[in-house]
């Protein structure tokens, strides 16, 4: 077979240039890449820059592309032939992940790899260490008001730390992400800088007004992410001399998209941290990045044409590197970030799926599922070549994403439901168990956001019996179950494997005084990890119970993330009952939400196919009484598939 021409391939001439410095096998290799992918970029750059000169503009990343890949080390090279020998690696039911901030689990970069057996223990092979990369000084976001995207947090180590960190975790199996946030940078980065010192070609990477007509029109329709402490989505800055667009905070400046020298800017940076060893990245706020008078500037369809755009340079570059959409959307909207219509295959890899997890809260406070069964029933099935990220919770509040059209089709009233589950986590409802705070109460909207780790909001923080202990430590592993087994990737934040509570000192930090989500984020607690091994404690039911799930769901084929997902109508409404269709079998997930006994029928097994029903979380038959029908003690938690061997 001839080797396509560069030419032919899609590549310019300054990517013809970059190509002229490769052995004959490499640049066999890149012409071939730009033949399956050039067209998907130039294909995204034509809807995000229609008078653009779209072939010189192609022509500029994908030269950035091939120096990418120049640059890259022989074991990344290694691990890209790996990838796309196994696209779906991401969809195997191997694949565990925990969240942490590195200094708040380890220390420095430095110091992680003496923790990775403990992290063997969980069964992690996903590591997402929380924002790495330089922020502003004092106040920054947690970190995600980055000031340069290039270089390693000072107080964490360096890029070499980083680069000999992904290495160790590249030899247990271990996968690591790292947040790009998309939309803003800090005002102290060298973009802002130069632009308020008058550059104009850096002016242009903001949204910056000369009056408040423009920023008062958008406004109109515009939300507000923080009304406590950054009300308004515009700032004023007297360097700038005009008001600048900033969603989050004042010192987070949101980028101009549709400037194209800002997509080139993101394409390196993309490559750069790929070539550190990063193997997702976490595109953050990836939701607001495209501006568009007259609409809440979330969610519009270039987004996903920019991410689009971006995975076409990354498959070039590092295919080896993943993407993830940081999502936090209405149900309607969620699926588009793994890739629909004439985007499918071609975004993120990874999505979000947080209507899960406010349907497993939701569930929870309830005690009924009929809210959940119409409402995850009613999500469209992934793309095949995608999955979800499922989680109890993560760093961030949980924000009530009921849709009311969901909420009306069973009876509910929206604001009324969201209502209920803030006072419920909040302690405020009659008969709550949970110990969570409230977070950005915004009285014209009614909005009530809820911060807490997953021991305070199931109660076993403040559990105050033993029979309330057991029933808190069946609801955290119930949850834990249900996210686990979904079939996407499962992400446990960081304590909540240990059952840790609140941090009650969360205020004493500096900068931390007035954003309570600090209190679900806390030190881990190693003290408290060295009884993890012991069954007599709680500590050690909540970790070798989560151990307990990741060793049992890898195990099952029926766990890969392209098996077919359906809720299953019909059943009690403290039951949710899941059906996951697989070549090797079926297999049928069934939760009882409630705190008493309930039934279900030994017929939603046959009917799946279901012979000889074994609970594999448990080893044991499952077998019907009087009526053909099972009895599911409270807050069990099932995973059903036919006996072998």
């Amino acid at each position: 077979m001839s080797t396509p021409s560069a030419a032919r391939a899609g590549a310019g001439p300054d990517t013809r240039r970059v190509l002229d410095g490769l052995d004959p096998t490499e640049r066999r290799t890149l012409e071939l890449r730009l033949e399956r992918w050039a067209p998907d970029l130039e294909s995204a750059l034509r809807q995000l820059y229609p008078s653009a000169d779209i072939d010189a503009l192609a022509d500029r990343l994908t030269a950035v592309a091939v120096q990418g890949h120049r640059d890259r080390d022989e074991d990344l090279r290694v691990l890209d032939e790996r990838r796309l020998l196994r696209p779906d690696w991401l969809q195997q039911p191997g694949m565990f992940g925990y969240a942490c901030y590195t200094d708040r689990f380890a220390g420095r970069l430095t110091d992680l790899p003496e923790r990775l057996d403990y992290l063997g223990e969980l069964g992690v092979t996903y590591l997402h260490l929380m924002p790495l990369l330089q922020p502003r000084p004092g106040d920054n976001d947690g970190g995600y008001a980055v000031a340069d995207y290039r270089t390693v947090r000072a107080d964490l180590g360096t890029n070499d730390d980083l680069r000999a960190v992904t290495k160790s975790l590249r030899s247990r199996g271990i996968s690591l992400v790292c947040d790009l946030v998309l939309n803003h940078v800090a005002r102290e980065h060298e973009w802002a800088q130069r632009a308020r010192a008058g550059e104009e070609r850096y002016r242009q990477y903001f949204h910056v007004f000369p009056d408040r007509a423009e920023p008062d029109a958008f406004e109109r329709s515009l939300p507000e992410v923080f009304p406590d402490f950054a009300p308004g989505n515009f700032t004023w800055d007297d360097e700038l001399g005009g008001w600048v667009w900033t969603t989050f905070n004042e010192w987070q400046w949101d980028v101009n998209w549709s400037n194209p020298d800002v997509l080139c800017e993101y394409a390196e940076i993309v490559v750069h941290l790929a070539n550190l060893g990063v193997e997702v990245l976490r595109l953050d706020a990836i939701a607001f990045t495209w501006k568009r008078l007259g609409t809440s500037c979330q969610n519009e369809p270039e987004v996903h044409a920019l991410t689009q755009a971006l995975r076409s340079v990354a498959r070039i570059a590092c295919p080896a590197l993943a993407f993830k959409a940081e999502a936090i959307v209405g149900p309607r909207d969620l699926v588009q970030y793994l890739g629909t219509g004439t985007h499918a295959g071609k975004v993120s890899d990874l999505a979000y799926h947080n209507s899960l997890m406010v349907q497993v809260w939701s569930m929870l406070a309830a005690g009924n599922v009929v809210l959940a069964r119409q409402a995850l029933a009613g999500l469209p099935p992934t793309p095949p070549t995608s999955t979800w990220i499922c989680y109890v919770r993560c760093h961030d509040d949980i924000g009530w994403a009921i849709d009311d059209g969901d909420a009306r089709a069973v009876g509910l009233d929206g604001p009324s439901h969201r209502r209920f589950l803030s006072e419920w986590y909040a302690g405020d409802h009659p008969g709550s168990w949970a110990d969570g705070l409230v977070f950005q109460y915004n009285p014209a909207t009614g909005d009530k956001r809820i911060s807490g780790t997953a021991a305070a909001l199931v109660g076993l923080s403040t559990a105050p019996t033993a029979e309330a202990v057991n029933r808190s430590l069946a609801r955290l592993f119930l949850a834990h179950a249900i996210i686990a087994g979904w079939g996407g990737i499962p992400v446990i934040w960081s304590g909540d494997e240990l059952g840790q509570p609140n941090d009650p000192r969360w205020r004493d930090e500096s900068g931390h005084e007035a954003d309570n989500r600090w209190a679900h984020r806390p030190r881990l607690d190693w003290r408290l990890a060295e009884h993890r091994t012991e069954l007599s404690s709680t500590v050690g039911k909540v970790f070798q119970g989560i151990a307990h799930l990741a060793r049992t769901r890898a195990s099952l084929p029926q766990l890969h993330a392209a098996a077919v997902t359906q809720v299953v109508q019909d059943t009690d409404d403290g039951v949710l009952v899941v059906e996951r269709s697989h070549p090797s079998g079926a297999m049928v997930c069934v939760y009882n939400v409630t705190d008493t006994w309930r039934p279900v029928s030994m017929e939603v097994f046959r009917t799946a196919g279901i012979v000889d029903p074994v609970n594999a979380l448990s080893g044991h038959r499952v077998v019907g009484g009087e009526g053909g029908t099972a009895m599911l003690s409270p807050y069990a938690a099932w995973w059903v598939v036919g006996r072998t061997g």
